[in-house]
């Protein structure tokens, strides 16, 4: 038996189990699954306790000798009559899980109570339009053809998503409802010759399949008779005429617009749930207050009803019709007996059950102490149990095993959960979900996970997946791929050109190289363990970069001339800097309880950078020092809840605070989300902007000089000198890089002063060079909200035949499509040959020169979905959010900036659904290389988060311009922006340390180490050359000894252990490091002795060395005035290191 017996042998019926503490609630659901057959459905109070019970159960079972299938069946995730669609992956993943029910396996059900209060399709819809093929089946394909299309599937080019179907020839690809890949079906005659699943971004075929079941596309009929139910039942259901309804007539047309699955129930003669799919032996377990949960949901439904009932254009069902309410829920459930499971105890009835469990104990390691485990130690010490200690990773695992060795604590590793209950071992160690741990007596066994060890110390990656948050520096340092021919600065020798890695054997040591190539093709090969000498030359494009020459002494005299300039802008940059520091503005104060009653009101989750850019601002408020924020987050990443969270702040503290706006649209915009948000608030607001009348705008004036309002949206009006503040207290500006100089000269004469916090996608290089300069404080928010899927960018020849597939994939899925022309006196032409191209779509146009009302109706309309193509010049790149708008066409891509491109195509991909970006350019060979660069940059940027990366690649296709004036431009070309911005940082912590800046001296490499050990990153291990190299540049930046520890734990989780030369790798680092510290310039040795040269000011002890060198004299001899030789114990790599390590910490 490979599951713990919590459960007694004849548990009593409609029971309600208690005392289940920690993971002990999972474990006793997982026995009862294993001890009974049919399906049994775990319903949890929210999605995310369902999420976290299903990787619970999940790893629980692996490996279990009863095989069951574990499912989850996903919400829609999105709100009551909301309108916008679920993605297709969760339709398929719902159709999945009800098309198992119907097959009748041995399956566990994960779901949330407001999930299952959904009204669903009838059981008979799915086996009506699933199909099976088999190999050697006969098949026709055009009445297979027309099958799918009444399925709800969609013929295209390339299949990409669920639901799409292609045929080539005798080949259909096609990527069926509830499959993780698609599927290539061969044809040879009128027979299916083979099925097989491939991989749809390499065409790649993965694996040969004798048959496959398709299940329908959607979850309500797309064919005729099902459109025909839907307008009987339409009519039946509102009054009026029904042709002015919307929905009425997409769907009449054989478009299903977003938001279709809330008058799923039209489609059907009448709808199911859950339960009628259940055979009647099933079994349903009630997880913690699921009650409760329903009526709340079914309140919310109710809200959402009424807020809508009267909208003409969408007319809500009645509540009953699409949901059932939480008296109904449980009516369904009661027949099948379920068993009510909670954490806490119960009190003593027949039917209550409590588990003899007990809560976890907090053994925290306490690094302050000399022996940081002593807690720990003194647990095992006492406990009868056996221990099971539980991490996340491999990584940590092996991190966890290191801490533990030096307390001489030697746990077992362990693959499975089932491995170890199968063992008496008395410690193990296994990777695991449980965020708390428990203690069973009746098994003598005591689970301890991280969060008992580490406190806070292991929490940030619990449970939440994909949001590892990206440091700035590395992003930029190492993520930008470097190309063979590409400068590269040499600290000693100069710009010279990258030519790729070299792995070299000399003596039996293997060592890997990168090879720069000089003027007259010399070449230099420098160590990877010596990365830090070297930086990537930013400030001009490749081609012309200049290129040194060997022995000469151009390098030398252009670093000095550059030396003598930078001292100069240092201490402007210090001056500016000072006068923030010393100017006094405002300490904001603010009620810490309405302010956490406003952050309540966000109704997302906070991603890891926004709490942290939230915390920052709070900081720099609360400080007397003016505020000068950069947030520099991409497109749709939630910097506008961090603005409003900072005016929030502002106004409680009795201060204005004022919005400033690129575009009267985007104004338009920020004033309908900030009123949205401030409501349940006292706060005043107005907009500023060209759509107000002369007579509202001087009412809006003048209350902001008599201190009426609080907060004024507008656009760069708003800077004009007619307008007065009573007490500005903050400055959002949004959209940074596309104000002018002038602008930004009128902003920089408040900020002695006034708080400023400025909010961009893609900070323009000048901006970016300041933040990276620490002379602005910047915050980056990289890390995509959940479920946010990044926008396939596609960079094509113009034809029609591209056009035309690109805008019906979106208009046929219900969506919206932007075509963007930026030309005035063409655009209504385009328009028009646009209609006649796409008869199916609605087309209309906006552009800047259009009267204000003219433009604000459009753009109504168009958010509002009353037309479903809109052509239009830039005037929609900043900032307008419509979520059903998921395609955009830029026509003459070619003429556009890196950071207008990344703005363009960041008004697509704002909800869940996969996005695309069709970058439209004329033949190839009328493109400028420049274009092509950027264009090349765009499409290998697809990552979400990408803009802060593109903004430093324009440094490099544009040029870093200057700090504070153009008179820099020649030497920032002569030695590179990286390097430049280097040495501008070391001059500025020199002058605020009262040193004067010795930038002419040699700059510091590190010491030079040189042990004959193999330490290298083997090709069999990482593979990929670009990976390679910017590893091995992210173990030479690490800070210290901690950096290189996460850094070690990512390795594992990655590629796997680590080899021996990449531990010599890691240890070497960490020798340098501490090297550095005691100042020593070399140690260069071989298997049997090192030689350790200090500097001309060692920070040693020296009574400790000559201590050393008299009581240990074999080991330990001077070798002239500055060097020490070292007799090595221990032949090994490893023990030779440990050694000199050992030795470095006895003389410090």
């Amino acid at each position: 038996m490979n599951f713990i017996t919590l459960l007694p042998d004849s548990p009593p019926p409609q029971a309600r189990w208690g005392q289940l503490h920690g993971p002990a609630l999972a474990i006793a659901l997982a026995e009862w699954c294993q001890k009974i057959s049919g399906i049994k459905i775990l319903i949890t109070q929210n999605h995310l306790a369902a999420s976290e019970l299903r990787d619970d159960l999940r790893f629980l079972l692996k490996h279990s000798s009863i095989k069951q299938e574990l499912l989850l069946f996903p919400d829609w995730e999105t709100l009551p009559y909301d309108q916008f669609s679920p993605h297709q992956d969760i339709i398929s993943d719902r159709l999945f899980v009800l098309s198992q029910i119907q097959l009748g396996h041995d399956l566990i059900i994960i779901a949330s109570a407001s999930t299952l209060m959904h009204r669903l399709c009838p059981p008979e819809f799915l086996n009506s339009h699933a199909l099976i093929l088999k190999e050697n089946q006969k098949f026709e394909l055009e009445p297979f053809r027309q099958s799918l299309i009444s399925a709800g599937y969609r013929a295209v080019n390339n299949v990409l998503e669920h639901g799409e179907f292609a045929v080539r020839g005798g080949i259909l690809d096609l990527f069926p409802m509830g499959s993780n890949k698609p599927f290539r079906i061969e044809r040879f005659d009128d027979r299916i010759e083979s099925i097989r699943r491939f991989d749809p971004e390499t065409q790649r075929t993965i694996e040969k399949l004798a048959q496959v079941r398709i299940l329908p596309a959607r979850e309500c009929p797309v064919s005729e008779a099902g459109i025909a139910q839907f307008r009987r039942s339409f009519r039946e259901a509102f009054s009026g005429n029904p042709s002015l309804c919307s929905i009425y007539e997409s769907v009449s047309n054989g478009e299903f617009p977003h938001g279709i699955e809330y008058y799923l129930p039209l489609f059907f003669e009448k709808t199911a749930t859950l339960f009628d799919y259940l055979p009647k032996n099933s079994h349903i377990a009630l997880i913690e207050s699921v009650q409760s949960h329903a009526e709340q949901f079914w309140d919310d439904v109710n809200t959402r009803f009424t807020q809508r009932e009267f909208d003409p254009t969408r007319p809500p069902l009645p509540p009953k019709t699409c949901f059932l309410n939480a008296i109904e829920l449980f009516t369904h459930i009661k027949p099948f007996n379920p068993i009510r499971v909670q954490h806490a105890a119960l009190s003593t009835k027949t039917s209550h059950l409590n588990f003899e469990t007990h809560e976890a104990p907090k053994i925290p390691v306490d690094r302050k102490l000399d022996k940081p485990l002593t807690n720990l130690r003194t647990y095992l010490n006492t406990t009868q149990h056996r221990v099971l200690f539980m991490v996340e990773s491999t990584g940590r695992r092996e991190a966890l095993l290191d801490l533990l060795k030096t307390e001489e604590i030697h746990p077992v590793t362990y693959a499975s959960w089932a491995a170890f209950i199968e063992t008496d071992t008395l410690l193990g160690i296994v990777v695991g979900p449980f965020y708390e741990g428990t203690e069973l007596p009746k098994h003598a066994l005591s689970i301890i996970t991280e969060s008992q060890l580490f406190a806070e110390q292991s929490t940030p990656q619990q449970r939440a997946k994909n949001t590892r948050a990206v440091d700035p520096n590395v992003m930029i340092r190492d993520l930008a791929e470097l190309r063979v021919g590409a400068p590269l600065v040499h600290l000693d020798f100069g710009v010279g050109r990258y030519l790729g890695l070299q792995t070299i054997e000399n003596q039996g040591i293997v060592s890997e190289f990168i090879i720069l190539s000089y003027a007259n093709d010399d070449k230099i090969y420098v160590p990877v363990t010596a990365l830090h000498v070297l930086s990537r030359y930013t400030g001009a494009d490749s081609d012309h970069a200049p290129l040194h020459r060997l022995g000469s002494d151009q390098w030398q005299k252009e670093r000095k001339k550059a030396a003598e300039k930078i001292n100069d802008v240092a201490v402007e940059l210090l001056e500016i800097h000072a006068k923030r520091a010393a100017s006094k503005g405002h300490a904001h104060q603010y009620d810490q309880h309405e302010y956490q009653q406003f952050a309540a009101g966000f109704p997302f989750d906070e991603t890891v950078d926004q709490t942290r850019a939230i915390q920052a601002i709070m900081d720099d408020m609360g400080a007397e020092k003016p505020m000068d924020r950069l947030i520099c987050g991409d497109v749709g990443f939630g910097k506008t809840e961090v603005a409003m969270r900072a005016a929030f702040m502002a106004i409680q503290g009795g201060k204005q605070v004022c919005v400033l706006a690129p575009t009267t649209l985007l104004a338009g915009q920020h004033f309908e989300t900030f009123r949205d948000r401030f409501s349940e608030f006292p706060i005043t607001l107005e907009l500023l902007s060209r759509f107000k009348t002369t007579k509202e705008a001087a009412s809006t004036i003048e209350k902001l000089k008599q201190g009426k309002l609080d907060l004024v949206i507008g656009t760069h009006k708003l800077l004009q000198k007619g307008i007065g503040f009573d007490d500005l207290g903050l400055l959002i500006i949004d959209e940074e890089h596309r104000f002018g100089v002038k602008q930004k000269e009128q902003i920089k004469s408040l900020r002695a002063h006034v708080d400023i916090l400025s909010m961009t996608a893609t900070p323009i290089p000048r901006t970016l060079n300041m933040a990276m300069a620490g002379i602005r404080d910047i915050s980056l928010i990289a890390t995509p909200p959940a479920k946010r899927l990044s926008i396939k960018t596609f960079w094509q020849e113009k034809n029609n035949t591209v056009i035309r597939e690109a805008m019906l994939r979106e208009i046929l899925r219900g969506g919206q499509v932007f075509f963007l022309h930026n030309n005035v006196q063409t655009i209504a032409r385009i328009a028009e040959e646009l209609q006649k191209l796409v008869p199916e779509a609605k087309v209309q146009l906006a552009h800047g020169q259009m009267r204000e009302r003219e433009l604000e109706r459009v753009m109504s309309d168009f958010y509002h979905h009353r037309f479903n193509v809109l052509v239009c010049t830039t005037i929609i790149e900043t900032g307008i959010d419509i979520p059903t708008a998921n395609t955009i066409l830029i026509d003459k891509a070619d003429h556009f900036g890196l950071a207008q491109l990344h703005q363009l195509r960041g008004r697509v991909g704002r909800s869940h659904h996969q996005a695309y970006a069709y970058l439209l350019t004329p033949k190839d060979d009328l493109l400028t290389p420049d274009a092509k660069k950027r264009l090349e940059a765009i499409t290998s940027f697809e990552a979400l988060g990408a803009g802060f990366l593109l903004a430093t690649h324009d440094l490099e296709i544009r040029g870093a311009g200057e700090l504070l004036g153009d008179e820099q431009s020649g030497n920032m070309h002569a030695i590179g922006f990286n390097l430049y911005m280097e040495m501008l940082e070391r001059a500025v912590d020199a002058l605020k340390s009262g040193k004067i800046p010795e930038l002419n001296a040699p700059a510091p490499q590190g010491p030079e180490i040189e042990l004959r050990i193999s330490a290298i990153i083997p090709e069999d291990y990482v593979g990929d050359i670009h990976t390679r190299l910017t590893l091995y540049k992210r173990i030479t930046h690490a800070k210290d000894a901690e950096a290189l520890r996460e850094l070690q734990i990512e390795f594992i989780d990655r590629f796997g252990l680590l080899p021996e030369p990449v531990k010599h790798l890691f240890s070497l680092t960490h020798l340098r490091a501490l090297a550095e510290t005691l100042g020593i310039v070399r140690i260069a040795g071989s298997t049997e002795h090192a030689r350790i040269e200090f500097n001309q000011t060692p920070k040693i002890d020296s009574a400790k060395l000559i201590k050393l060198i008299q009581t240990e004299y074999k080991q330990h001899q001077l070798d002239g005035p500055n060097k020490l030789k070292y007799v090595f114990n221990k032949q090994t790599s490893e023990a030779r290191i440990d050694e000199i390590k050992a030795l470095l910490l006895r003389l410090a």
